[in-house]
């Protein structure tokens, strides 16, 4: 009790001076004036225990986290669910989720409110579950949720903030609009948020908040649509991400995000499925772009990078993915396709180390804790193997419930469940997920790697061949793949790697 008392004290304390601080800081925002700490002699204590009070709530972050607020504290935090696709069809998902991420981008640039992450607030959904458990999860003081009707062109948008402590509907709004009003529409809500939390916004902040995610609202929407396919992480939905993103920039001819996401899809095929020269110059030519119309860009520099690691130069992909996370510290892709760089190049702590930060950034992705069990097995660390392993099954179990026809995460959960003794329903799932997908490279490497760890060869060297035939021909996957150990003094699998020598 004791101990409870002083960190209730303490965290007042610190939460009175950060309160003091952040308001000088906000009237001279407003009177234009440079915002710098011990400006003023009166203030220069609560600007002094600025660090002092950071170093000491590094320290204690955790124990205070799970201590009750005060009564009557009020937390300066939101967190902005998914919105609900109420229309008929059911074929707004990605404008939903696109919505919400857009304005938990504009909510993240008011310097004195924390926002959670999307991957955090992702795994909520609006109306399910206890709104106070959702909040005391996410550790924030207030929830936005809401809900799209779209008929044609005409958006019907509602909107309603949710008070974590009490679980009490707070503001409310309804907002009818036309697609073309989504970027005007975005700010009005984000604005209203602010206002509903009694945040007085600087200049800057303002200006921030009212930068729009693109210019053309037929552009974003089919953007929107690209990612969606994009994350289906299959053959064919590259296929329709890269219509769709050439469709964008067709309308909007400095499209960052869009240049982005068809260098993206260029990568993957050129990865997974067609290599050749011609699929990798495309992806160059994509990724230099959006890295030229906007250097600012976190997402233009991880498709950079990348492409820079598919070339071979790999101090200068390194170098795009370490600005890449400089800029955008929750940015997934930074992470997973550096950790994955590292793997490629024999660097196992790296890839190790990325794939950790991966997870924390997107704690719901079942792809990185899967992929990390790899690598503490191979460095002597069976039991955290097998909790992250543990954990990625049951997150991929969790994503197929929602995305049945997702293969990915059905041949990664069958990986996780070989490696856990569990071979028979490994098996049961790979052969599931070669029947979804039958002649898509990277499934078929996967598929192999399963069925080498299960101690079924043949099978296992037939489904590396023809991932190889089918243009999968990263040697260094192929070399420093633990999964493919029993299979390495087998004439068949040593002609293999022949074979991309000279591929």
């Amino acid at each position: 009790m004791a101990e409870r008392s002083r960190l209730d004290s303490w965290k007042e304390i610190a939460n009175y001076l950060r309160r003091g601080a952040r308001t000088v800081q906000r009237w001279e925002r407003e009177q234009g004036l440079p915002v710098h700490r011990l400006q003023h002699e009166k203030l220069g204590s609560v600007y002094a225990y600025s660090d002092e009070l950071d170093t000491w709530w590094e320290s204690r972050r955790s124990t205070l986290e799970n201590v009750a607020p005060a009564p009557g504290e009020r937390e300066l935090s939101i967190a902005v669910l998914p919105f609900l696709d109420l229309t008929k069809e059911k074929d707004q998902g990605y404008l939903c989720e696109g919505l919400a991420e857009e304005i938990i981008t504009m909510l993240s640039r008011v310097k004195c409110l924390r926002v959670a992450s999307r991957s955090s607030a992702f795994r909520f959904r609006a109306g399910a579950g206890d709104a106070r458990e959702t909040a005391r999860s996410l550790r924030v003081g207030s929830l936005l949720e809401g809900s799209v009707r779209r008929s044609g062109e005409r958006l019907r948008i509602s909107i309603r903030m949710v008070d974590g402590e009490t679980g009490f509907q707070g503001w409310s709004a309804a907002f009818d609009r036309e697609m073309t009003e989504i970027f005007a529409l975005q700010e009005e809500i984000a604005t209203s948020v602010v206002r509903a939390l009694e945040v007085t916004l600087s200049p800057s902040e303002q200006a921030a908040i009212a930068r729009p995610a693109a210019h053309d609202a037929q552009a974003y929407d089919c953007y929107l649509r690209g990612r969606k396919f994009y994350y289906g992480y299959g053959p064919r939905d590259m296929e329709f991400a890269i219509q769709l993103f050439v469709r964008a920039i067709s309308i909007d001819l400095d499209y960052v995000l869009a240049y982005a996401g068809l260098a993206d899809c260029w990568s993957y095929l050129y990865l997974y499925s067609e290599r050749s020269g011609v699929i990798r110059d495309q992806a160059d030519w994509a990724s230099t772009k959006a890295v030229e119309l906007d250097p600012e860009c976190a997402q233009a520099h991880a498709s950079r990078a990348l492409v820079l690691s598919l070339r071979g130069s790999d101090e200068a992909a390194e170098a795009e993915f370490e600005e890449a996370i400089r800029m955008e510290p929750g940015l997934f892709e930074a992470h997973y396709f550096y950790a994955r760089h590292a793997f490629v190049r024999g660097d196992a702590d790296k890839a190790a180390a990325l794939y950790e930060q991966a997870m924390k950034v997107r704690p719901e992705d079942y792809q990185a804790p899967l992929l990390v069990a790899q690598i503490y097995e191979e460095k002597g660390r069976p039991e955290t193997a097998r909790e992250a392993r543990v954990r990625g099954i049951e997150l991929a179990r969790q994503h197929l419930a929602l995305n049945p026809d997702d293969a990915r995460a059905v041949y990664m959960a069958a990986n996780g469940m070989v490696a856990l003794g569990q071979r028979e329903m490994g098996v049961e799932w790979a052969r599931r997920a070669c029947q979804m997908r039958p002649d898509d490279g990277m499934l078929l490497y996967n598929v192999g790697c399963i069925y080498a760890m299960a101690g079924l060869p043949a099978e296992a060297l037939d489904c590396l061949e023809r991932a190889c035939r089918l243009g999968l021909r990263q040697k260094g996957w192929y070399e420093h793949d633990s999964n493919l150990n029993s299979l390495r003094d087998e004439a068949r699998f040593q002609e293999l790697l022949r074979c991309l020598d000279e591929g």
